[in-house]
């Protein structure tokens, strides 16, 4: 089930050129972002392997297992600012938890009632909380600059998302 994958890794490997890239985030930069297919974070930001730690999930949010490891990249691994990038024409906005725990349940026979998938019915007010949830958070220093952003998936533009 994972030959096309397996094959492509193979193709990869031939030219692969990374080994020896320091852990480290070499322009200081963490990037949250979605994990929709539409989203390039290095190309998107004019980076190359090496320069950010990229975290990704649904809607882009700074969930407890993101902010833990942007307390390991601000203290272990470089870096000194973080951008949370939401993205317009994303599946996580317009849906509320209900919605999308009926979605799920309809489609798939699942209860997914227990489920908080973090939907998100505002994104600038939503990114101006994530963006303060990592300000607030008493592992990392008070000299991290933290901003949010929404990419426009149409453009490929970003919009600062205003404090």
């Amino acid at each position: 089930m994972f030959d096309d994958v397996l094959s492509a890794n193979r193709t990869y490997a031939e030219s692969f050129g990374l080994a020896g890239l320091e852990p480290t985030a070499a322009r200081g930069l963490a990037v949250v972002t979605c994990i929709d297919s539409r989203i390039e974070p290095l190309a998107m930001l004019g980076l190359a392997p090496g320069d950010a730690k990229i975290l990704r999930n649904a809607g882009a949010r700074v969930t407890d297992d993101v902010l833990r490891s942007l307390v390991l990249a601000v203290n272990l691994l470089g870096v000194d600012r973080v951008c949370v990038v939401q993205h317009t024409k994303c599946r996580m906005t317009g849906a509320s938890n209900v919605e999308l725990q009926e979605t799920l349940g309809a489609a798939y026979g699942v209860n997914a009632s227990g489920w908080d998938f973090l939907p998100i019915d505002d994104q600038h007010r939503v990114a101006r909380e994530d963006v303060q949830r990592i300000r607030d958070c008493a592992l990392v220093p008070d000299t991290l600059t933290v901003a949010g952003f929404v990419y426009d998936v149409d453009t490929g533009l970003l919009q600062p998302v205003e404090p």
